[in-house]
């Protein structure tokens, strides 16, 4: 019996260790997408463990999200939801089961579609394309405006009356598009280029009237997004739908959600302009009529302090006081020249008295020695010494005969 039992028997351990390197080194379900309907869902300590089974029954996954990729989820398995999870396959040897650990989680009522979109929203968002400092300001008073839809949507019609509403005389440029179905990306991306080719219009309006998901579809083909964000001009757009913004609308530079919301936000209304101008006019008139009413209220309020101050009255005292000390100065200055007068008089009378010349008229005579000293006593001569005498009128020379001490 024991003949019949191979040497190379494996064990238990190395069977499940086998398998767990078959599934785990496997590429394809390394990184692997699952879809089908939760029938069964427990939140754990460590995570959430979940069981994701094919609709009839006929088979069944177990799943794990750990709390660390709870919050990363665009979805959270409920019981009874169909939904679409991204995972890997991992072999636990202790109970000789697999399960799936989950990285991501989509609901799977869009399928193939939603995983797509959200792949692309991704890889654009990587890209910068949905930043909000990459979106260009919009023109406040365009002269030109171009318009990319159908021409046979109700979209183009409800422009069209709002900007001749709004802003009559307006230039619009209609660059035609198919907007629905799959020749709709590349009318749509071929229109675009039309406006930006003729070069006159300062911003462009991308609209649609609204439909289903399916019929939007071309607004988040990456043809679409990457033709606005490429746009030379700033784009609005104005599909017509509420729920979800497409991928065209994160990328352009202002969105809406109609084609008319599309329309009153690149232009301004006249009507609403003339009548806030008018408003301006009637705040400058307040303003001016309250600022003159101030100045003509304090103007005369200095009006009434010069005439409690009677300014006139002052300065006819301070006249009248300039007056009299210009008397006085006048009176001072005439004393004073009196007594000048009077002391310059006796001083030339007493210089008159003084004058050497004045005592040689009354008959003295100035004696001079020779080296042209007066002679001021007879003891200073001596005989045959010359003299020189000064007379009131004209000079002599003696010689000294005798000397009488």
């Amino acid at each position: 019996m024991t003949s019949l039992i191979p040497d190379t028997a494996l064990s238990i351990a190395g069977l499940t260790d086998y398998i767990r390197l078959l599934l785990e080194q496997d590429e394809q379900l390394r990184q692997v997408w699952v879809t089908g309907e939760v029938s069964s869902a427990n939140q754990h300590r460590s995570g959430l463990f979940f069981t994701l089974q094919d609709p009839d029954g006929s088979a069944a996954i177990k799943c794990v999200v750990w709390n660390s990729q709870l919050t990363k989820l665009a979805q959270i398995p409920i019981r009874g939801e169909q939904i679409i999870l991204l995972g890997n396959i991992r072999v636990y040897p202790r109970g000789g089961e697999y399960q799936l650990t989950v990285w991501q989680v989509l609901p799977a009522g869009v399928g193939l579609q939603a995983l797509r979109y959200q792949q692309l929203k991704n890889r654009l968002q990587e890209e910068g394309l949905f930043d909000p400092q990459r979106k260009r300001s919009l023109p406040i008073h365009p002269q030109i405006i171009a318009v990319v839809t159908s021409p046979t949507a109700a979209a183009w019609g409800d422009i069209q009356k709002t900007l001749k509403q709004r802003y009559p005389g307006l230039h619009v440029l209609f660059s035609p598009a198919t907007v629905q179905g799959e020749q709709a990306p590349a009318s749509i991306v071929k229109a675009i280029a039309r406006v930006e080719r003729d070069n006159r219009a300062s911003v462009l309006i991308l609209s649609r009237g609204g439909g289903a998901v399916e019929e939007l579809a071309c607004f988040n083909d990456e043809r679409v997004v990457r033709a606005v964000a490429d746009c030379t001009i700033p784009v609005i757009t104005g599909i017509g739908h509420q729920r979800d913004e497409s991928l065209v609308d994160l990328t352009a530079d202002a969105c809406v959600h109609t084609p008319t919301a599309a329309a009153e936000l690149v232009v301004p209304a006249l009507a609403q302009l003339y009548a806030e101008h008018q408003e301006r006019i009637a705040v400058l008139h307040d303003t001016m009529r309250i600022r003159m009413q101030t100045a003509g209220n304090k103007l005369q309020g200095m009006r009434d302090r010069l005439q409690r101050l009677r300014l006139d009255r002052q300065l006819q005292q301070e006249v009248k006081n300039l007056s009299w000390r210009r008397q006085q100065l006048i009176q001072v200055t005439t004393g004073r020249l009196q007594q000048a007068t009077q002391h310059v008089e006796l001083l030339r009378q007493k210089l008159t008295t003084l004058d050497p010349q004045a005592v040689l008229q009354r008959g003295y005579a100035v004696v001079k020695k020779e080296s042209g000293a007066i002679a001021r006593s007879a003891t200073d001569l001596e005989v045959g010494q010359e003299l020189s005498i000064q007379l009131a009128q004209g000079k002599v020379k003696v010689k000294i005969t005798e000397v009488n001490g």
